[in-house]
């Protein structure tokens, strides 16, 4: 009895870990399938970090072309080790859109212009799919995973799109507004820090709060799952049990 009554009182908090682990395993293996196989962080961090640098010692026009410089090096270098190059040849793009803001502007926070104005269209777009009940975060998630449009916008699924869309819509607002602010003022060098560490890091966690809520949601509100849906099968149903 002594034995029984102090593994009993151990039980929830194994269970408790157990459950842990198994989610954290599940998050690891969600963002190597979606994100790491997919984008190179380095394309986003190496070419405005060299840029601001760059500019720092010798000016615009030559961080441009050291700025340009390493977004073709990292394309080359993918290419040259078989990887994908699809997302790195849209970084050299934007990189090479930036550089030319910052060359005609003749000024280094030109550079930084274009991803405002895209992180301020992205959060429009995102307030915007909310309103007309099509979520942004239902439209990433199917170019994602191939999952059917139908499925996302069925009553007891939609919701939770919805709510993980209204996280994006306050991450991309503030991170557009705190750029605009360093913008106006002509912090070069605090707006490269802010796009770095806004960038890819703080977009990381974003997508950890949005597969952890979002697949708590889908629990709450007990629709049906990606099969269940296909199979046309009544309820009560099981639901989606990974991915979101």
């Amino acid at each position: 009895m002594g034995i029984s009554g102090p593994g009993k009182r151990r039980e929830p908090n194994y269970r408790i870990g157990r459950n842990l682990m198994s989610l954290i395993d599940e998050i690891r293996q969600e963002l190597r399938e979606v994100v790491f196989g997919r984008v190179g962080i380095a394309d986003g961090i190496i070419p405005p970090l060299l840029f601001v640098g760059t500019n720092a010692l010798w000016g615009v026009v030559v961080a441009s072309v050291v700025g340009l410089g390493s977004a073709i090096g990292i394309t080359i270098w993918r290419l040259l080790k078989g990887r994908r190059i699809r997302f790195a040849v849209a970084g050299l793009l934007g990189t090479a859109i930036a550089v030319s803001f910052a060359v005609l502007s003749r000024s280094a926070e030109g550079f930084f212009l274009p991803g405002i104005v895209s992180s301020t269209g992205t959060t429009l777009l995102i307030l915007v799919s909310i309103a007309v009940r099509r979520p942004f975060v239902a439209w990433t998630s199917a170019l994602t995973r191939g999952w059917p449009l139908s499925w996302y916008w069925h009553p007891q699924v939609r919701p939770a799109y919805s709510r993980t869309s209204w996280l994006w819509a306050v991450f991309f607002g503030g991170r557009t507004l705190i750029q605009w602010r360093l913008y106006g003022d002509e912090e070069t060098a605090t707006l490269a820090l802010v796009r770095v560490v806004m960038g890819w890091p703080a977009l990381l966690l974003l997508l950890i709060a949005t597969y952890v809520l979002g697949r708590r949601w889908l629990t709450q509100l007990g629709g049906p799952s990606v099969e269940e849906f296909k199979a046309g099968e009544d309820p009560p149903w099981k639901g989606q049990q990974r991915g979101f």
